[in-house]
């Protein structure tokens, strides 16, 4: 089993940034695929980032491409997502994910494991 636990999420202003992070526990993720997604209120919940088990592979929504950046440090078992440039449509709940496939899970049928998220507010 593995316990995934965000944090670093609040509420910014337009353009500013956050740095959220997710820390593992249990078993090892060092071979596991990690994600991060987001849920709005009152849509589905949807793909932002992700990254492979080595930390070469790495995938990101279109909406966020070239704002944020998903990283990985093994040994600490923690990935983080650093979002820049935040818009008001980031607003959402942010989970983190992982997937026992080492490859980067794009979308929530590939996870396995979930944490509870933290709420992003990003206000205009």
């Amino acid at each position: 089993q593995v316990q995934l636990v965000e944090s670093g999420g609040g509420l910014v202003q337009a353009g500013n940034s956050l740095r959220l992070t997710c820390a593992a526990s249990g078993r090892t993720i060092s071979t596991y695929g990690m994600g991060w997604f987001r849920q709005a209120p009152g849509k589905e919940r949807e793909f932002v980032a992700a990254i492979g088990w080595s930390g070469d592979n790495l995938y990101y929504a279109d909406s966020v491409k070239g704002r944020f950046t998903i990283s990985r440090d093994n040994a600490k078992k923690t990935v983080a997502l650093q979002m820049n440039s935040l818009k008001p449509e980031d607003t959402a709940v942010y989970y983190c994910a992982a997937a026992l496939a080492p490859v980067a899970p794009v979308s929530p049928g590939l996870c396995n494991y979930w944490g509870q998220g933290t709420q992003v507010t990003v206000s205009s």
